[in-house]
């Protein structure tokens, strides 16, 4: 079974993240670039990203031509996906395992940050219960 291990912060975290020391930051780093590889060796990984600053992001519905038409950030916006992960294990058991162990990457000063991350299955097709 896959798993999307999603790590989403509201827009205050991003701002306080990027005013963190430099020595700061390349711990989490040196953390997620061990834990991945943790992981592939354990035959579990699939993939990983961070993706840019909320304010990179754009909001894209199709016009009435079919044309992209594209919004900012909303300021109301309560939380950014700032990364996330995939993986895929034997069990949910196993991926709760894995997202708790991503949420302790080390903060300033090396304190776990105990960063949220929401777990969900990743679908090979609509779900059993869901009627055709």
């Amino acid at each position: 079974m896959k798993y999307m291990l999603m790590m989403s912060a509201p827009k205050a975290d991003f701002d306080w993240y990027a005013k963190w020391s430099k020595q700061d930051l390349q711990a989490n780093i040196n953390f997620m670039r061990a834990f991945s590889k943790e992981l592939k060796d354990a035959g579990v990984f699939v993939s990983t990203e961070g993706l840019a600053f909320p304010q990179h992001a754009k909001i894209v519905r199709a016009g009435s031509r079919g044309e992209p038409v594209t919004d900012g950030v909303f300021p109301e916006s309560k939380e950014f996906l700032a990364g996330y992960g995939i993986v895929e294990v034997e069990n949910e058991a196993q991926a709760l395992q894995i997202a708790a162990r991503a949420s302790s990457a080390p903060g300033p000063g090396g304190i776990p940050g105990q960063i949220p991350i929401e777990v969900r299955q990743v679908l090979s097709g609509p779900p059993e219960e869901m009627p055709l």
